[in-house]
């Protein structure tokens, strides 16, 4: 339990501002089924972060146990670093948008969550716990606990929350998993 607690956690806070977040916001505006942008969040995260924890967990099966310890725990204090640089939403691509909301949604948030800082977080998160079930599984949770109220309220905008506390909380909390990694 602890894999699917630690993933949803630590991807929900990840995704805040992120900018797979801004395109959920996108989306909402642009299309009015939720339902259905909610739909492709969920099956897009589910199929980019299987792919991610996948990878993680078969790497680490190559590398030795205590270099693997000292991989993951510097994977982890990048990741710290790398969420004190806030993202900003690439280029509009209207080419997916006749595609209707559900194929739209899920082909966007699939590309977007290449490299992105929530899928490194999966394949980080998978070579630490060895579970790929759940750290998918709260990965998943936790890109929906940050991105379905964004769809929901579609007005919804990042500008009214601490960003710059977020992101710092965020940093704080993957040094923390660094150095417990190290630890344990």
């Amino acid at each position: 339990m602890e894999a699917l607690f630690a993933s949803t956690f630590t991807v929900a806070i990840a995704e805040i501002g992120d900018k797979t977040q801004l395109l959920a916001l996108l989306l909402a505006v642009r299309f009015s089924n939720k339902t259905a942008i909610i739909l492709g969040i969920l099956l897009a995260t589910l199929l980019n972060h299987f792919l991610a924890a996948w990878i993680g967990q078969w790497a680490i099966a190559w590398i030795d146990p205590q270099w693997a310890t000292y991989l993951v725990a510097g994977s982890f204090f990048a990741i710290a670093l790398w969420v004190l640089i806030p993202d900003k939403m690439d280029d509009d691509d209207n080419r997916f948008y006749k595609l209707g909301a559900f194929t739209a949604t899920f082909i966007l948030f699939f590309i977007a969550e290449i490299g992105d800082k929530t899928q490194i977080a999966t394949v980080v998160l998978a070579a630490k716990y060895q579970s790929l079930t759940w750290v998918v599984i709260g990965t998943t949770l936790g890109m929906l606990i940050a991105n379905v109220p964004v769809v929901l309220a579609g007005h919804f905008s990042a500008n009214k929350l601490p960003m710059k506390l977020i992101h710092r909380g965020c940093a704080v909390l993957f040094a923390l998993l660094g150095v417990a990694t190290l630890m344990w």
